[in-house]
């Protein structure tokens, strides 16, 4: 249709062609002088926390279980009063004096320390029999078995999820700080806009984009706030969005984005700030406007259903994402087949709807209605494919790469840490969850031989080792040669670290060496097999002259510094060796016995990655350094520095 000159001039044609890469980064910049519209937090209660992002590391505030419980039902022995039971020498255990009945659950009464399930004990007069022995802790669920007070339960940065509430829950989390959700308010523009409650009439729009938008902002973690509808007026869009700048983080003005006679969006945002790109070449969706004012973004979305939705997805989800410190997940991506031709304008990147079904073991893929005014071309699709902007169409038969729809594709980015346990490797987690947004230590403490041993089988990125050398006085080296024959890796310095007799407050027993271990009053709790702090106790037992079975408790075993801390501050035992953060965590004694090396052993074949590169930058930082220093017991000075590496078994010092 022909227009007036009247009607021409008051037409918009401030529209660009600006390629979507170059638009994005246009106002990735522009935004850099804006403050984070999320850099508020809020203490809320566990039970309303699910999907909102911590703002700060969460600490156990109490051991799970928190006390000795029984994991059968049955009865509860001293571990010791059944030895020599068998299948053809029973053992009866007397009435009220040798065992007492529990539940699952129950605490395990003192001074039995053991549980023999129903099923292998037989009632008799006055008592049971039973017909084999068990060792200390048989079916017994220990003090901090799951949790442990003080252990760092989730870093910041990390969205919650419903086990990690029960988690929280367990260990005495009830109110934890987290981020706000960023509110962005959605202003709905148009004369013919009403209700989807109304009956529409010849000209009337029913309005939901709205509804689409605000759904879409709470699925990524913000609070949409609907506006009433503005009607086709200047002066009033101009006064809803100053307003909606002064009250909320980020506004949306849906409709109005073009160049039409009553398309005021641009000029609104272009009187009250500045206005970035207005035009961006992708289909459907051209005419975005992506704006500032008053150093908040102010976005123009395209009225047609389709590009509210796709750009919402290109513009608005990226800046949610970011402010929260969540990772732009990509969807699930897969090649598919061409059935027909698409034709496509040259200039533009076209997002196209697909259907897909498998057809005699093929992913095909056939296109559904592409105009941006049909909503149901989305509701019916499987994916989208992209048409590059250089491209006139896609033939048939061709493999093209589908994005589904619904099925995210979490993007793995989980840096696998296992050996021995050390405090610090929390703070090195939380570093790099918040550095690098998805990135995250996944630390498992089995050990340092344990650590070595899942390196040589491709089952870990990374182990802590701490394994003393006797002969030499070093630490790891040769057992690095040993467990890693044939792989070539790179040994770095964590920390050094003071290991010691973790003791009482005030240390009632007087105890000042492994010597005192034998004292008859004392109860031990000992590390695992294989550790580094085990093979430190034998080799302090060995140089005294102890034998390991005159020590009470040296069977007793725990799988962390916290966890033998804790066994000591809970009164399961009133000594064990471990390091000096944990004893002070803990608010218990400390004894030193030497100051070791904390390594983490490193395939070549790993170290170049991003994650573990990142990991190694963070040890070197002052930020590490300083938090780490926050602790008792530990020394930096060396921390990121290159010990060697081993080719096979050839060292090469650097």
């Amino acid at each position: 249709m022909n227009l007036g000159s009247s009607e021409k001039s008051k037409r918009n044609y401030y529209l660009e062609d600006i390629p979507l890469n170059s638009a994005i980064a246009e106002f990735n910049g522009a935004l850099q002088n804006c403050p984070s519209i999320a850099t508020k937090t809020e203490l809320i209660k566990i039970a309303n926390a699910i999907n909102r992002v911590t703002a700060k590391p969460a600490f156990a505030k109490l051991s799970s279980p928190h006390y000795d419980s029984a994991a059968m039902d049955g009865v509860a022995v001293s571990s010791n009063n059944t030895n020599g039971a068998t299948e053809t020498n029973p053992k009866f255990l007397q009435k009220n004096s040798d065992f007492a009945w529990v539940n699952t659950g129950d605490e395990v009464p003192k001074p039995f320390d053991s549980v023999i399930m129903i099923e292998n004990i037989k009632e008799v007069e006055n008592g049971i029999e039973i017909r084999a022995s068990v060792p200390p802790y048989h079916d017994v669920r220990p003090i901090g078995e799951d949790i442990v007070e003080s252990q760092m339960v989730l870093p910041a940065g990390h969205k919650l999820r419903v086990y990690d509430l029960g988690a929280c829950a367990g260990c005495g989390i009830t109110e934890i700080e987290v981020k706000k959700l960023p509110e962005i308010a959605i202003i709905p523009t148009g004369t013919e806009l009403i209700a989807p409650t109304d009956m529409a009439e010849a000209g009337q729009i029913l309005e939901y984009n709205s509804l689409m938008l605000s759904a879409q902002i709470s699925k990524w973690g913000g609070v949409g706030v609907t506006l009433p509808v503005v009607p086709d007026n200047p002066e009033k869009l101009q006064l809803s969005i100053k307003t909606a700048v002064a009250n909320y983080d980020l506004v949306i003005v849906n409709a109005g984005s073009s160049a039409g006679a009553k398309d005021y969006t641009m000029q609104a945002i272009s009187s009250l700030g500045k206005v970035i790109v207005h035009g961006v070449a992708i289909k459907p969706g051209h005419p975005v406007i992506l704006g500032i004012v008053n150093k908040k973004p102010v976005i123009g979305i395209p009225g047609y259903p389709v590009s509210t939705i796709m750009t919402s997805e290109l513009f608005i989800k990226p800046i949610i994402e970011k402010a929260l410190g969540l990772p732009s997940l990509s969807k699930q991506k897969v090649k598919a087949t061409l059935t027909r031709k698409l034709v496509s304008q040259f200039g533009n990147d076209e997002f196209v709807r697909l259907r897909l079904a498998r057809i005699r073991g093929d992913l095909v893929a056939t296109a559904i209605q592409r105009g941006a005014g049909g909503i149901m071309s989305l509701v019916e699709a499987d994916g989208i494919t992209k048409i590059p902007k250089l491209s006139e169409g896609i033939d048939a038969g061709t493999e093209i790469e589908v994005e589904l729809i619904n099925h995210i594709d979490e993007i793995n980015n989980t840096l696998v840490m296992v050996g021995s346990h050390d405090l610090t490797i929390d703070i090195l987690s939380n570093l790099l969850k918040q550095q690098t947004l998805k990135s995250k230590i996944a630390s498992s403490n089995i050990g340092s031989i344990a650590g070595l041993i899942a390196l040589s089988k491709g089952e870990a990125h990374v182990s802590g080792c701490h394994l003393l050398e006797p002969d030499t006085g070093d630490y790891n080296l040769d057992y690095v040669k040993k467990y890693l024959p044939k792989m070539s890796v790179s040994i770095i310095t964590l920390v050094h670290r003071d290991q010691g007799l973790i003791v009482e407050p005030e240390n009632p027993l007087n105890i000042t060496s492994v010597a005192d271990l034998t004292k008859k009053a004392v109860r031990y709790v000992n590390r695992q097999r294989g550790s580094g702090t085990r093979i430190l106790l034998d080799y302090e037992l060995s140089k005294n002259r102890i034998e390991s079975d005159k020590i009470n408790g040296y069977q007793k075993e725990e799988y962390t510094h916290l966890a033998v801390a804790s066994a000591v501050k809970s009164g399961s035992a009133n000594v064990g060796l471990g390091i000096k953060s944990a004893a002070v965590t803990m608010g218990l004694g400390f004894i030193p016995v030497l100051k070791e090396r904390f390594d983490l052993i490193i395939p070549s074949d790993q170290i170049d990655s991003q994650p573990i590169k990142t990991m190694l930058e963070i040890i070197k930082t002052e930020q590490f350094k300083i938090e780490v220093n926050l602790l008792s017991g530990y020394d930096t000075k060396e921390s990121g520095q290159l010990v060697c590496k081993l080719s096979g078994n050839v060292t090469k010092n650097d």
